[in-house]
């Protein structure tokens, strides 16, 4: 079972700084009718996160409604790049309200065609149309259509497609299968036979040989023998399902391997697509994660980021494979949505008119330099700092055992919850990091303070 936060409200030491206030027990008393509320009336599927109520958030600090004030290191995993309700985009949410546009269906609007044309105006030039929905996980199913639709035009048997273990790429059941994981989809009774998996690529791997120099790129063929051993035909390879690094740890791919990958697609005639909802439009310090791999997608997922704020993704792609579905037959309710299409407009504009690409990496110096002399001051506990730009991943072990520890991870998620941070918890080994690409210099390096004492913290109290 996930580890589970305490509702009992807890006496805390006062916090005031500029960008940090906590007045009261943690959890506040005040709330605890609406966390009761929620015990009562909502599926337990839906809980786990840590225990505060949010009363209205802005840019990087999230409020409760006794007073209390988070600096805030999740971006509601990753959705708020350009900072909680950030004044453009509500302010064009506003403009969309009062003209009364809160809805079509799939009947055009102006909104969805500026910020269509927006969409792929900023993204590289093999990207010439997108398809609009709601969830992350609608957009990596749509791209496993996509995939397999285009390898039918090439032959009738060209239907799988290869993903990663322990990859996370949404809760539908494609996506479930996607994982890689049998013990995430064992409710859904069979697996489908044409989805096969590579072992994640760990950067321990190259660690434990012998070599002096790690050969991804044969390590990558090799990986693709094993499966056709298992009886996979390479002709018979639809695409690539790529999370453009392992979420729960911010775990990035060696570049070689996935150089090997996509040469491999392109010998085989199969598509690559990069699931980029966790990490798109800045996060890692330029617009899109596959850029830091120096390789070419054929299609992206986008989610999260997209917006800013509301439920939106997208499938983008060549002309030639967004058009592979006959005229009419892809259509979601709330796809296009008037609202999510401004908020999408809107978000893209600030991320370009502001510099949050730019900014995301240059702060991610600042961010990836302190958690390194963190490792460093905490070796017994840290094995490894990964990410890019305002994006982190923290892995923590046992100081004796040298095993994963996923206890300790979460009790730092709870010190420092006390102490006015918010940190993404995620049940594993890790803590991840992304603030809004807007937080300032100081305010990201005083979030970083926090996380020391959390750390040292939870060391002295586990003694």
């Amino acid at each position: 079972m996930k580890y589970q936060f305490s509702q009992t409200p807890v006496d805390v030491p006062p916090v005031s700084t500029k960008y940090r206030e906590i007045k009261t027990s943690i959890p506040a008393q005040e709330t605890l009718k609406v966390l009761l509320d929620l015990k009562i009336y909502e599926s337990r599927s839906m809980h786990g996160q840590l225990p505060i109520v949010w009363d209205r958030a802005e840019d990087f600090q999230v409020y409760d409604a006794c007073g209390n004030c988070w600096i805030d290191f999740t971006s509601t995993i990753f959705v708020t790049n350009a900072g909680h309700a950030n004044p453009q985009i509500t302010a064009a949410l506003q403009k969309t309200i009062n003209n009364k546009l809160l809805h079509t269906y799939t009947f055009a609007h102006e909104i969805r065609a500026q910020f269509l044309k927006k969409l792929i105006e900023i993204t590289p030039d093999q990207y010439e149309k997108a398809f609009l929905l709601s969830a992350g996980t609608e957009a990596t199913e749509c791209a496993v259509k996509l995939m397999r639709m285009h390898g039918q035009t090439i032959s009738p048997t060209k239907l799988g497609i290869i993903s990663f273990q322990g990859a996370m790429h949404g809760r539908t059941m494609g996506a479930e299968m996607l994982k890689g994981d049998p013990s995430q989809s064992e409710w859904i009774g069979y697996r489908d036979p044409n989805m096969h998996h590579l072992p994640f690529p760990y950067p321990w791997t190259a660690k434990n040989s012998f070599d002096k120099i790690y050969d991804w790129a044969k390590h990558f063929g090799e990986d693709m023998r094993a499966l056709k051993v298992k009886g996979l035909n390479f002709d018979d390879i639809a695409g690539f399902m790529v999370e453009s690094y392992l979420g729960w740890g911010a775990i990035f791919y060696p570049v070689a391997y996935i150089k090997a990958l996509v040469d491999f697609a392109k010998e085989h005639d199969c598509l690559v697509t990069f699931d980029e909802i966790q990490g798109g439009f800045g996060r890692t310090g330029k617009l899109f994660v596959y850029q830091h791999y120096d390789v070419e997608p054929d299609l992206l997922c986008l989610g999260k980021a997209l917006s800013g704020s509301l439920p939106l993704s997208a499938v983008v792609g060549s002309q030639k494979i967004m058009d592979l579905p006959e005229f009419g037959s892809m259509s979601s309710t709330h796809s296009a949505n008037p609202l999510c299409c401004a908020a999408g407009l809107a978000n893209l504009e600030v991320i370009e008119t502001w510099n949050l690409v730019e900014e995301s990496a240059r702060k991610g110096e600042i961010l990836h330099h302190s958690l390194n002399v963190l490792k460093e001051k905490y070796s017994a506990r840290i094995s490894y700092i990964f990410g890019k730009g305002l994006l982190a991943g923290i892995i923590f072990k046992h100081p004796k055992t040298g095993k994963p520890d996923g206890l300790f991870a979460s009790r730092i998620c709870e010190k420092a919850m006390q102490k006015g941070l918010l940190l993404v918890h995620t049940g594993r080994e890790s803590i991840k990091i992304g603030p809004p690409l807007t937080i300032p210099d100081e305010v990201l390096e005083e979030g970083l303070d926090v996380i020391d004492e959390a750390i040292a913290e939870t060391i002295q109290n586990s003694k």
